[in-house]
């Protein structure tokens, strides 16, 4: 029997990839946003999607929808957004802020799971943000948990992934049960300098980009994320795996029936010439001076990819990277390919809600040497299962947040991108901050 694990603040499943890679079954998904819902169940197809936020949610409500019934589950994990900072007089856990992790915490509790993972950002550890932290230890201690301290930051760059991310990670228990310990780094990727310089001790940005064709070869990106093509050339052993050319690839997850000559997730953005001169002109491993991009070394890592904000917030994309050899940022595929997503995983159409479910995730190698902990202090050995899993509808990858919300019979948080229809929205070029820069210096 495979574990049972619970998603919350699901996103696209960064974290549901690597516990399912670990050798866990994902019985629900929960997520508030009904756009990454509909990636997630694309990619997903047996786990429930529960498309609530937490705050309306019991431990039944998700019992049900999993249907698992009463059996047990062996650990829940998520990142809850909070701001962590302390009132005068007040606990921080009591911040209305903070309700989603306590939310996090309760759910934990109702569904009795042995084991928890909690992560955030690493800010939580520093400053007055670390009072929150030590009171959540405590609420979990008054919830039944044990929690695993001192806590630690860790860093996707030290566990397979060719990015500077840094997470902070909870690990908890049930009291009785055994604590799981934090993962060996495989690497020792130790601060931003190595970016700049261009070390690393793990994969770079060439094992993880090297094979791929350049989007702007193919005209039929410009209105599309996806294009057949025989292209790409012999990868790296990073690139190899993500193209799972071998059985081991797939670690102990559910192999996907996936159709390899698509190249996908890679719309293309077209940018000015003035600004491909001004991503040719600048440095690997430095920022270019006007929009700020930073461009990948090849031998290095990528820095932090970021998920920009939603709809409720403005709708501002993050910046995405310049490609160490193209003179244009990455597209969401290599996004994909730097964080340690697999090829067969795919992203809503758009590049807009495709970077931002990317710079939302946890990098699935993270997640994965994660949950290998979770599962040995569980005592059970992971299994390969046989079963190759059909990938869901694509239509599933175009949904817009009122058509997802549709899809999934809940209400749609307003949005300014989303007024726009999903088609129109692709055929349009990609203005990002870049542009605003340079028409500040050439307008």
């Amino acid at each position: 029997m495979r574990p049972i694990g619970i998603d919350l603040f699901a996103g696209a499943g960064g974290l549901s990839l690597g516990f399912e890679q670990a050798g866990f079954d994902i019985a629900a998904a929960v997520e508030i946003d009904p756009v990454h819902c509909a990636v997630h169940k694309y990619n997903f197809p047996k786990t429930a999607v529960v498309p609530l936020s937490v705050e309306s949610l019991g431990a039944e409500q998700i019992r049900k929808a999993a249907g698992i019934g009463s059996k047990t589950v062996d650990c829940v994990f998520g990142g809850a957004p909070c701001q962590g900072f302390s009132l005068i007089g007040h606990r921080a856990i009591d911040d209305p802020r903070n309700k989603l992790a306590l939310d996090f915490v309760r759910i934990v509790s109702e569904l009795k799971a042995r084991m928890f993972v909690f992560e955030n950002v690493k800010g939580l550890t520093v400053g007055k943000h670390k009072d929150f932290l030590k009171e959540l230890v405590v609420t979990f201690g008054e919830f039944g948990y044990d929690v695993r301290v001192p806590w630690k930051v860790l860093n996707a760059g030290n566990f397979g992934a060719p990015q500077f991310r840094e997470r902070l990670i909870l690990f908890g228990c049930r009291k009785g049960e055994m604590m799981p310990d934090y993962p060996a780094e495989k690497t020792n990727l130790s601060g931003r300098k190595k970016i700049i310089a261009g070390l690393a001790d793990g994969p770079t940005c060439i094992d993880a980009l090297g094979d791929l064709p350049d989007a702007d070869k193919f005209q039929e990106l410009l209105n599309s994320d996806a294009v057949k093509t025989s292209k790409l050339t012999k990868p790296s052993v990073y690139a190899a795996e993500l193209r799972c050319l071998t059985n081991s690839a797939w670690h102990f997850g559910y192999a996907r029936d996936w159709d390899r000559s698509l190249l996908t997730s890679s719309a293309r953005t077209e940018h000015t010439e003035i600004s491909r001169r001004r991503f040719a002109e600048t440095e690997p491993g430095s920022v270019e001076p006007i929009s700020r991009f930073f461009k990948l070394p090849n031998n290095g890592v990528s820095n932090t990819l970021r998920a920009g904000t939603d709809g409720a917030r403005g709708a501002f994309t993050s910046p995405r990277p310049i490609h160490y050899r193209h003179n244009r940022c990455v597209t969401v595929r290599e996004m994909a390919r730097l964080h340690g997503f697999p090829d067969w995983f795919r992203f809503n159409v758009t590049k807009w809600h495709g970077a931002r479910q990317i710079g939302n995730a946890v990098p699935p190698p993270l997640a994965r040497a994660i949950a290998g902990e979770v599962m040995k202090a569980l005592g059970i050995e992971p299994t390969r299962p046989k079963q190759t899993l059909a990938l869901g509808n694509e239509s599933l990858l175009s949904l817009d947040l009122s058509g997802a919300a549709t899809h999934f019979g809940v209400a749609a948080p307003p949005s300014r991108r989303d007024k726009k229809s999903g088609s129109k929205k692709r055929k349009q070029v990609d203005i990002e901050r870049e542009r605003l820069a340079e028409h500040a210096v050439h307008g």
